[in-house]
């Protein structure tokens, strides 16, 4: 069952064509990874699948419940931790926003001001707010980037274990080509506004970096990057 259906998406900003054509599907529990150089409309297309921008021409269907997690946190520096994660939502969701911080691996942090958390504490506490909404289409604007190498690899593996069990649709936008190979079903790159390579990671969990079949999916990708290994 189709989670996100995307038909001859094209948008323009002026004179500047960011996306011409663009076609995707996407189904329940898929996670997909968008790779590019910056200024080629990744973030544009995810702000339209967020529902941000409007398209200037296709079609964009997208599940209603929807959210995103920023390269920033965005928390809310006058609320504690619980305040942020349930934030417009009833007082009902406390319990629920509780649960989703023992998820995060941030049990008892409920009460803490967001100025005493770390960076990844901060960004958990993002993605906690995320999933309370139990969304149907999750998505990821560069959510690890700002992160140290080994905070970034612990993020990583706790983003796949929660979308395992949660089983959102998920569009993960980067830069980093071994964050797309290690974590999505499927890797596209877009270039010039179009969809250069969209490629199927038929590879189990967790994956090593050194397998040759890995590094042959990123040379690949890093080849439509215009950097050749």
């Amino acid at each position: 069952m189709a989670a996100v259906i995307v038909q001859g998406l094209g948008k323009a900003f002026g004179r500047k064509t960011v996306l011409k054509d663009v076609g995707l599907d996407l189904a329940r529990g898929e996670f997909f990874a968008l790779l590019g150089p910056s200024g080629t409309g990744k973030t544009t297309l995810l702000r339209i699948l967020a529902g941000l921008e409007r398209p200037d021409t296709g079609t964009v269907l997208a599940p209603r419940r929807r959210t995103t997690v920023y390269q920033e946190p965005r928390l809310v520096q006058a609320r504690r931790v619980l305040a942020n994660v349930t934030l417009g939502l009833p007082r009902s969701a406390r319990e629920a926003g509780l649960a989703a911080l023992a998820e995060v691996g941030l049990d008892g942090y409920g009460d803490a001001w967001p100025a005493t958390l770390s960076g990844g504490e901060a960004q958990r506490v993002a993605l906690a707010r995320a999933l309370v909404r139990e969304p149907e289409l999750l998505l990821l604007d560069e959510p690890f980037a700002a992160l140290d190498a080994l905070t970034r690899l612990q993020m990583q593996d706790l983003v796949a274990e929660l979308c395992a069990r949660h089983r959102p649709a998920v569009v993960l936008v980067t830069h980093d080509v071994d964050e797309a190979v290690r974590l999505a079903d499927r890797v596209a790159v877009l270039r010039e506004g179009e969809l250069a390579v969209d490629r199927r990671i038929d590879l189990p969990h967790p994956r090593q970096r050194d397998d040759p079949a890995f590094l042959a999916h990123r040379a690949l990708f890093l080849s439509h990057l215009g950097v050749h290994v």
